[in-house]
């Protein structure tokens, strides 16, 4: 049985103080060997603690048995003077293993392997204070002999911990470094407690998490700026916390991210345009201190909460373009002008918010509301003239607020026009002597720009001209090795031409290198039969191992065409600087030729990076046990997939079109992430097209293999659904067959059995529609890659929410 070291009331645990031994510091009590196992002493320090906090303690044995690789030992039996819930009592009772027992609306624990890899407990204790100054308040935070380092001590003893929620529980002080110590945490919930102090820098270096919510806390320094590292980051919420500081830039670069939201906070100063995170659907930065021009935004946002801060600017007219945006809140800024009108016709607005700005002019009297328009809020403007009438005429299906501006409905609550006039005016009249000097300084600024520019462009075509002298000579090959494969010799000698989204796809990636034939020969013991991989159109295939111990994949390309050896290199160069992280890197080439500036070049080899998980086509049937993907595994490996080929398409000129998009070309690594292989190979091959056929025009050739591109993404689309027996089928699959899919009855027969089971309709059907459009006919009518990527995305985004629920049910995170 449990004893109190008290004797006569009951004691609960108070928490781990000191060392990194943790629980080695405090004593409490001893389970004995009755309880069905070898006797177990825990020691803890007794304190008198009053009912809230019993919870908690009981929670706090929990951890310190499941960290000490108790979990699968039996418990018969406590004392129950502690007053456990409920739940957790029945555990006891029973003598059940934690991690074979369903979870409650307050504790939940999931194993794998017998280790724990989900704790989420949720508490009631509430953050409402009029000020925290840190240190422990009665009967809301956990006592003062609360030690965060030694919890989160406890906590890295968990080491195959994946998702962390511990909500409403009282936890107080500074979230210290030592959190990145669990390093295979994917979810990190910590909201509603009393956290301080600043976001540790070191959570950067989580690289797996993919949310953070860190909420109604009392975080109150600047947020740190590194958090482009997390390139898995999906979901990132501070909202109602004391930040400071400027808005992170790092956020910008996290291609990933689909919500961010960090309302109710105090950062401050410009938001830079956010138009690069093309995953992004909600955007919340309410209730801040951003006094900047409104933002550009990405073209997929769903939701955008920009109230209650101070910009200033006009409502850019792109945001006319958001087609998929359906909640837009600018409300309680400084706005001014007349918002678009096609931002009232926006095909997915149902909210727009526009309400206490200093928005001025007349609306359009022909002005549009689009269909599902549902709210609007105009009130407390300087808006004059006639309402349109698509707003004048409020009913059930559509709420419109115009109060308090100059409008002549006849209605209440407007002002006269010479109220907005004189408004206006006196803003103009505050503002003008700051303007005139604004002005005066642009115009001479211009003016000294524009003579350095003059300068500086003389200066650069003398040094072009002197180097284009000394750079003829290399490419002096036939006018057909000059225009072959659609780069002239410009593109080739000049690196110009490589768009800035190369130098970011490079960051991170080893340097590309010239290795020796001897080399080479080491690394697969002279090409020896056990090296051997494969062969296929372009050359054989070998695995080696460098000196250095790096594994690498050996491409021996055909050479039946000859270049000379600096025009190959050129060529090769060129391949090398392709550089994204669902490519297959592309560590270096071996040149094997007889001489210098000759046609004499007899092999080619490439060396890539070895991915040591297989192709993406045996991952795809439920016939290979343990290596089948399950619907949201395929969405992740073909967004990756579509986002290389929309960098070879669009982010290098000139772009790169004839990837060889075929599931077997997709490489998979150890963590499942998508690598495209021999890419940009026509660049060096004699193969112009799938085909066989080069137009006449080179623009309309390079359409016609980008539009076999999207050609062949959709047919990988519908290998991803049904399965690897696609490949035979081909064309008469999609004459006969494709129809089936579009039909949620009949779709049963064809979908391969595991995307079935994990997938949801809606995610499924968005899938299986851009995989139609892909596969038309006419090539007019197929979509870009940037559509086929966005869909990808909102059908993974539909799959997650469709998981949580399935998975969360009814706890409330």
């Amino acid at each position: 049985m449990l004893q109190s070291t008290g004797g006569k009331k009951p004691a609960a645990l108070s928490f781990l103080s000191g060392g990194e031994a943790g629980v080695t510091m405090v004593e409490f009590c001893r389970v004995e060997k009755e309880l069905g196992f070898k006797r177990f002493i825990a020691h803890f320090r007794c304190k008198w603690v009053d009912p809230a906090q019993i919870l908690w303690a009981r929670e706090l044995l929990r951890f310190y048995l499941i960290a000490h690789k108790v979990t699968t030992e039996r418990i018969s039996a406590f004392d129950g003077h502690l007053e456990y819930p409920k739940q957790l009592d029945i555990w006891i009772d029973h003598g059940t293993d934690f991690c074979y027992e369903s979870s409650s609306t307050q504790v939940n624990i999931t194993c794998q392997d017998n280790s724990i890899t989900e704790l989420k407990i949720l508490g009631d204790k509430s953050t409402k204070v009029g000020d925290f100054d840190g240190f422990a308040i009665a009967n809301q935070t956990l006592s003062e002999n609360f030690s965060m380092d030694s919890f989160f001590v406890t906590l890295a003893r968990l080491t195959s911990l994946r998702v962390l929620s511990l909500v409403s529980l009282g936890i107080w002080g500074p979230l210290p470094d030592k959190i990145h110590r669990l390093s295979s945490l994917e979810y990190l919930d910590l909201s509603s407690n009393f956290l301080f102090g600043s976001v540790p820098p070191k959570i950067s270096t989580m690289v797996k998490l993919q949310t953070i919510k860190l909420d109604d806390n009392f975080f109150n320094e600047t947020l740190p700026d590194q958090f482009d590292s997390l390139s898995n980051m999906t979901f990132l919420s501070l909202s109602n916390n004391k930040l400071k500081g400027p808005f992170p830039s790092s956020i910008r670069r996290i291609s990933t991210l689909e919500n961010l939201i960090l309302s109710k906070n105090e950062i401050s100063g410009r938001l830079p345009d956010l138009s690069s995170l093309s995953s992004l659907n909600v955007l919340e930065l309410s209730g801040n201190k951003l006094d900047s021009n409104l933002p550009a935004l990405p073209r997929g946002l769903v939701m955008a909460f920009l109230s209650k801060n101070s910009f200033s600017s006009e409502i850019p007219m792109h945001y006319s373009l958001l087609n998929q945006l359906q909640h837009l809140d600018l409300s309680f800024n400084s706005l001014t002008g007349i918002p678009p009108a096609a931002l009232f016709s926006l095909p997915n607005i149902s909210y727009l918010n526009l309400a206490s700005n200093t928005l001025n002019g007349s609306l359009p009297t022909r002005l549009h509301c689009g269909a599902k328009l549902r709210f609007v809020d105009i009130s407390n403007n300087r808006v004059m003239g006639a309402l349109p009438s698509c707003l004048n005429n409020e009913s059930d299906k559509r709420v419109i607020k115009f109060d308090g501006n100059c409008l002549s409905t006849g209605a209440h609550g407007q002002h006269t026009e010479s109220y907005c006039l004189e408004a206006v005016h006196m803003k103009w009249k505050e503002h003008g002597g700051k303007n005139v000097g604004i002005l005066v300084g642009l115009i001479v600024g211009m003016l000294v720009i524009m003579v350095l520019l003059v300068v500086g462009f003389l200066i650069l075509c003398r040094r072009y001209c002197q180097r284009g002298v000394s750079d003829q000579h290399l490419l002096h090959k036939s006018v057909q090795d000059q225009s072959a494969r659609g780069f002239n010799t410009d593109i080739l000698t000049n690196a110009r031409y490589i768009s800035e989204a190369v130098k970011l796809g490079s960051q991170n990636l080893p340097v590309c290198r010239s290795f020796t034939f001897e080399e080479l020969k080491e690394a697969t013991n002279n090409f020896d039969n056990s090296s051997f991989m494969g062969e296929g159109s372009y050359g054989k295939l070998y695995k080696g191992k460098l000196e250095n111990g790096t594994q690498v994949a050996i491409r021996c390309l055909p050479s039946s065409k000859k270049y000379t050896n600096r025009n190959l290199k050129l060529r090769l160069d060129l391949l090398a600087k392709l550089r994204h992280p669902h490519l297959v890197c592309l560590l270096g080439h071996c040149i094997d030729c007889d001489g210098q500036d000759n046609y004499s070049v007899n092999k080619v080899f490439l060396i890539y990076e070895y991915v040591s998980n297989g192709n993406f086509l045996t991952h795809l049937s439920e016939n290979t046990p343990g290596k089948s993907l399950n619907w949201s595994e395929r969405l992740a490996v073909l967004i990756g997939v579509a986002k290389a080929v929309q960098f070879l398409h669009t982010g290098v000129i000139p772009g790169f079109f004839n990837n060889r998009l075929k599931t077997n070309n997709i490489l998979l690594d150890e963590h499942l992430i998508a690598k495209l292989g021999d890419y940009g190979l026509s660049i060096i091959s004699e193969e112009i097209s799938n085909n066989g056929k080069k137009q006449q025009d080179n623009k309309s050739w390079q359409m016609t293999i980008l539009e076999d591109d999207v050609f062949s993404f959709g047919f990988m689309l519908i290998e991803a659904i049904v399965g690897p027996s696609v490949s035979a089928r081909k064309g008469a699959f999609l004459r006969d067959e494709l129809a089936l899919l579009n039909s949620q009855d009949d779709r049963g027969k064809m979908v391969n059995p595991i995307v079935l089971a994990t997938s949801s309709q809606e995610s499924l059907s968005v899938v299986i529609s851009i995989a139609n459009k892909c596969l038309c006919t006419e090539s007019w009518s197929r979509p870009s890659l940037e559509d086929v990527l966005w869909n990808l995305q909102y059908a993974a985004q539909v799959q997650a929410t469709a998981d949580n629920e399935q998975r969360f049910g009814n706890v409330t995170l």
